[in-house]
């Protein structure tokens, strides 16, 4: 676990800090649950992510050290549980932390459905709960910056989540986007695809950039699956045009390839993933 630094101009009122983190994936699970639930939890899911607990103390933490909040950019959980949602609840209880939701949010049993609007909202309202923030769409001003948090967890943005920002906008205030999945750039494209290793991401035989956006013609060899996944709608299409071309719109957080990456979604215009294991402080200016 490493603690990395950056700095954001985006033209804040007062210099401020934040914290970045995202994907810290928590497998709390036990028997009001069921079995199934506890064995995902132990058998399956807690080992690839052992670290959850620790990244978030130690955000938490520092959160308190530099009375600065958190900007989490979704999969604080891993999967759907009483367990989960009872040390989320505790966590944004106790602790400021605004939130974009990610996949994982809405997951009840990892990989076993196709995940959509239909899935999402079996728990969005139970998952809902533990957060203070609405997590599919929603902003928050500190000094003059707008953070601006949507939920892009199945790879589309929505007309009404467009909207919002756009009402947004009208504030005047600069912008910095939060969504967990990243949006298409050819820069993270290529990475994604063909040069995985250099930016700590796992060698697979069939790579997929996992990124909102991508084109089509970008996505002819992807597995079946992963290509219907990850296939932008003309609301996706519109949104991302629209968040090209806004120019209040200063930067992007993101997350969910679980590795540390700086690009620009345009140029001038970062977009800066945080890892799973790692925690980002970010200076905004």
């Amino acid at each position: 676990m490493s603690i990395l630094y950056n700095t954001l101009r985006v033209g804040a009122e007062k210099p401020f800090t934040v914290i970045h983190i995202s994907d810290t994936h928590l497998t709390y699970a036990d028997m009001r649950d069921g079995e199934r639930k506890v064995k995902l939890a132990e058998e399956e899911r807690s080992q690839s992510f052992f670290h959850a607990e620790e990244v978030l103390q130690k955000a938490s933490a520092l959160s308190k050290e530099l009375g600065v909040p958190i900007l989490h950019t979704g999969d604080l959980i891993d999967f759907v549980s009483l367990a989960n949602l009872e040390r989320v609840k505790g966590f944004t209880d106790e602790y400021d932390c605004f939130f974009a939701a990610g996949n994982h949010e809405f997951s009840l049993y990892v990989g076993e459905a196709w995940e959509d609007a239909d899935y999402r909202n079996q728990s969005l309202a139970k998952v809902q709960a533990a957060f203070k923030n609405d997590i599919r769409m929603s902003s928050r001003i500190i000094n003059g910056v707008n953070f601006v948090a949507l939920d892009d967890g199945y790879y589309l943005f929505e007309d009404a989540q467009t909207e919002f920002v756009k009402n947004e906008a009208k504030k005047g205030l600069p912008m910095v986007l939060m969504v967990h999945n990243p949006i298409h750039e050819p820069k993270l494209y290529e990475a994604t695809m063909f040069r995985r290793e250099e930016y700590g991401l796992h060698p697979v035989k069939n790579p997929c950039a996992y990124l909102t956006g991508t084109p089509d013609e970008l996505r002819q060899c992807y597995e079946p699956m992963r290509f219907r996944q990850q296939q932008p709608d003309e609301a996706t299409y519109r949104a991302i045009e629209y968040f090209r071309t806004e120019p209040l719109i200063k930067a992007v957080l993101t997350g969910h390839l679980h590795v540390n990456y700086e690009g620009e979604l345009v140029p001038g215009v970062p977009q800066i993933i945080t890892s799973t294991e790692d925690i980002r402080v970010i200076r905004v200016e």
